[in-house]
Parts: structure tokens; C-alpha cells; sequence
């Protein structure tokens, strides 16, 4: 069998006195959606942010794409591979969208300018916003926002695709734009690894769910049975309110 693409095993993580990772392992493959959801302060966030070399695990195996990250040489190789979305934009406020997607690809991935501009048409399409090109990130609305910064990540042709609650600063109406985006890649084959408690996108998108508490995986599985029958008392908890069970 293929190696995972992403390899956790054991691995944790302290704040001071917060003790954000307590031992965690994980294996995603190549193709798999995994949604990962649970209570604020249970080190979801944490977890994608060391996946990505943004947070330092202090102990355990981090492996991606097959780069050590505990010692990596160069761990721009690392985030070559890895495409990250955050709550918030983070989009460049002083340049167009076209100049926010064509920017790395001249800089990281030494692309013609031409084909960076081609790269970036092609996947301003792909999210519906292609008459925003020349557009500002302050003239866009927050859904527009957040598909410019799916592009953008895209842009750079990522094996995996890390998503951090990526609707959670997101008005009711814009959430639906985002999330059929992100089905879009889900069908289309896509690694991702997605922090979120949008029960109906992991619910149509997810090949595995993982219900994190107090720096632990606490249940994994599938949707259909992690929903309908959970194995444990935490996750039935925090389900029943979730769901409204």
C-alpha cells in the first residue's frame, strides 16, 4: 500500500501551561477529505497549524508528502505541498485579485507571468468570481473573499489542502458559495484536511470524521455511522447539541 500523505504519530504540543496536543496520531491518504470538528480550545486548529510547519511540535513523527518536519531542511518544500485557508482572508489589501493569485506563483513557483495569469483566470472561474479580477479585496464581499483565497492556495498546485474553520467569519448566506467550492474539490479528488463544524458539508464531502477534545482524538469514522451511532459519551454529547439530536 501507498504511503499515508500525511503521517502523525504521537505527536504534542504546549502553550505555556496549555497542553494543546496530547498525544495525537493520524494517518490521511492521498484523496481523502477529513473533517475535523469538536469544542473551541480542543487543538483543532493547532493540529493544522503544525501540519503546515505554522506551530512546532515539540515531540512525535510529522510526516508530509514524505518530508520530516522536525528537522526539515527547507520547510518551504513542505508548503509547496501544502495549501492553507484560515478564517480570516488574510488577502493583500493593497493589490487586485489577480495580482493576490499571480504573486507567489511568480515568486515561489518562478512562473512566466503569462501562465500565472492564466492559472489564475482558470481558477477564478472554477470559484465563480471571474468578473472580480481586477476587483480589490475591500470592494468583494466575505464569500467572495474567502473563494479568492481558495484560489489563491490553489494557484500554487498543492497536493493537500488545509482549511481552518474557513466559513466560521462568514454572514448565513455566504456560507453555501464557500462550502459548494469545497464539495467541487472533495469530488474532484483533493487531500484535505478540514477543521469545520458545517455537519452537512462533512456529512456530503467527508471520507472520515474525527471528533477532537482536550488535545485528543476522542472518535473517528465515517459520517453516516460518527452521527447516527457514536461509540463514545463525549462525542454523543457534543453531537447532541451540535445536531440538535
Amino acid at each position: 500500500m501507498a504511503e499515508p500523505i500525511i503521517h502523525i504519530e504521537n505527536i504534542h504540543k504546549s502553550f505555556g501551561h496549555i497542553h494543546a496536543l496530547r498525544g495525537v496520531s493520524l494517518d490521511v491518504e492521498v484523496g481523502e477529505v477529513v473533517v475535523i470538528f469538536g469544542p473551541s480550545g480542543s487543538g483543532k486548529s493547532t493540529l493544522l497549524r503544525c501540519i503546515n510547519h505554522l506551530e512546532v511540535h515539540e515531540s512525535g513523527l510529522l510526516v508530509v508528502h514524505g518530508i520530516h518536519l522536525k528537522g526539515a531542511r527547507d520547510i518551504n518544500a513542505v508548503r509547496r505541498e501544502v495549501g492553507m485557508v484560515f478564517q480570516s482572508f488574510n488577502l493583500f489589501g493593497h493589490l487586485t485579485v489577480m495580482d493576490n493569485l499571480t504573486l507567489a506563483q511568480w515568486v515561489v513557483r518562478k512562473r512566466p507571468k503569462a501562465e500565472a495569469r492564466e492559472t489564475a483566470l482558470a481558477l477564478l472561474a472554477k470559484v465563480g468570481i471571474s468578473e472580480k479580477a481586477d476587483c480589490y479585496p475591500s470592494e468583494l464581499s466575505g464569500g467572495q473573499q474567502q473563494r479568492v483565497a481558495i484560489a489563491r492556495a490553489l494557484a500554487m498546485n498543492p497536493s493537500i489542502m488545509l482549511f481552518d474553520e474557513p466559513t466560521s467569519a462568514l454572514d448565513p448566506e455566504m456560507i453555501k458559495e464557500v462550502l459548494d467550492v469545497m464539495q467541487t474539490l472533495a469530488r474532484e479528488g483533493k487531500t484535505m484536511v478540514v477543521v469545520s463544524h458545517e455537519m452537512g458539508f462533512a456529512r456530503a464531502a467527508a471520507s472520515r470524521c474525527i471528533f477532537m477534545d482536550e488535545g485528543q482524538i476522542v472518535e473517528e469514522g465515517p459520517p453516516d455511522r460518527l452521527f447516527s451511532a457514536p461509540e463514545k459519551e463525549r462525542t454523543r454529547t457534543f453531537l447532541s447539541k451540535v445536531l440538535q439530536l
